[in-house]
């Protein structure tokens, strides 16, 4: 379980490079961090448990039996924080990510991760295409399209044009 947590939480942080500009705050790598620790201090209390069994010491299996009692309420409480701030989580990721679209050109750093994001996760805009009809970048190209990062794989000839939104 620990080797499984450590390769989640370094996947997490891996994969985080790709998405640092929607995630600006740096706390954001926070849970994966925290994910690493847990595997360590998991494979710890392992040790600990194989080691109480195996020598048939009543108080080092108390030990073990507090410590997993204290993982247990951990995880709980995790799971009722998450729970309760998943809304907040959800409106400051679209506020960024709508701050990161406006920014939007076609040739800085962050549009290129909007396209790639927009690639990967075969979406268009924050909720929906519409969202690029209040950015900069569409008032100033003024030819009533989205990027083409915004168009289905299969769709050929798109043109990202608003006219043809089945293709987005």
């Amino acid at each position: 379980a620990g080797a499984g947590l450590s390769y989640v939480g370094a996947y997490v942080i891996n994969t985080y490079k790709s998405y640092d500009n929607f995630l600006q705050d740096k706390y954001a790598l926070l849970p994966a961090v925290i994910i690493i620790c847990v595997a360590v201090v998991m494979f710890i209390i392992g040790l600990i448990g194989c080691c109480a069994t195996f020598r048939e010491s009543r108080v080092g299996l108390g030990l073990f039996l507090a410590i997993i009692l204290v993982i247990f309420i951990a995880e709980v409480s995790a799971f009722v924080l998450g729970f309760v701030y998943r809304e907040k989580v959800k409106t400051d990721v679209q506020g960024t990510m709508r701050s990161v679209f406006e920014k939007y050109d076609g040739k800085n750093p962050e549009s290129t991760v909007v396209d790639y994001l927009q690639e990967q996760l075969h979406c268009c805009g924050v909720k929906n295409y519409s969202d690029w009809t209040t950015t900069q970048w569409f008032n100033s190209t003024g030819n009533n399209s989205v990027p083409q990062s915004c168009c289905q794989q299969e769709a050929k000839n798109c043109t990202g044009h608003l006219d043809q939104p089945q293709q987005l």
